[in-house]
């Protein structure tokens, strides 16, 4: 009677265990913070939404802290992994590149945070940003490739652009694309995050296949 009792108890056990949703946290700055934007219009929840309507079973965790630079992110990056998530979103660079800084630091502050999470077996799917040309063309493909590069060394799935959407709405138009942001010219409106997520959205539900299937 015990021994079935113990049976059925991790029968149910290893169902419960495999009915957990996936855990993923989305680490950046004020893109993933939400900056400007109500509750529920950022890309967290928008993202979380898009994916729960596309079949995923994921709990996102927003891990933004608006104005973080790259450098910032590595030093919080053990603590935020703390919690074991099971994929990471990388998005940060934004401010380093607004600020001038040189790609070599972001690439360095950004591979400790891919090396970190490697280390510790999580799955990361890293959204670059472009830069625009007001540095030069040297900067602007130095820094450009940064991501691409650091998608490569550690096999982490890459979404290049986190504007896509919007570009490819407005096909790259900056005055077009004023009304996909806010009042600041540089974050994205509500719509402009739908834009966003829309174009994300499949390289999300990659991840989430490279977490169920590794």
């Amino acid at each position: 009677m015990h021994k079935m009792l113990a049976a059925l108890m991790g029968i149910f056990i290893s169902t419960w265990a495999a009915a957990e949703p996936l855990r993923i946290t989305a680490f950046g700055d004020s893109l993933v913070h939400g900056y400007g934007l109500e509750s529920g219009q950022g890309l967290v929840p928008q993202l979380q939404r898009w994916l729960t309507d596309n079949g995923a079973e994921v709990v996102l965790t927003n891990a933004g802290v608006s104005g973080d630079t790259t450098a910032g992110g590595a030093a919080r990056i053990d603590w935020t992994l703390s919690d074991k998530p099971q994929g990471l979103i990388v998005l940060l660079g934004g401010n380093d590149m607004l600020r001038g800084m040189l790609p070599a630091d972001a690439k360095a502050n950004l591979s400790a945070i891919l090396s970190a999470a490697q280390a510790q077996g999580v799955e990361v799917l890293l959204i670059g940003m472009l830069a625009p040309g007001n540095f030069g063309p040297g900067y602007k493909a130095e820094f450009d490739a940064v991501y691409r590069d650091l998608a490569a060394d550690y096999d982490s799935l890459l979404f290049t652009d986190a504007f896509a959407g919007i570009s490819a709405k407005v096909s790259g138009d900056p005055v077009a694309a004023q009304a996909y942001l806010q009042a600041d010219g540089i974050h994205p409106n509500a719509e402009g995050v739908v834009l966003n997520v829309e174009a994300l959205g499949p390289m999300a539900l990659e991840l989430v296949e490279r977490i169920s299937n590794p």
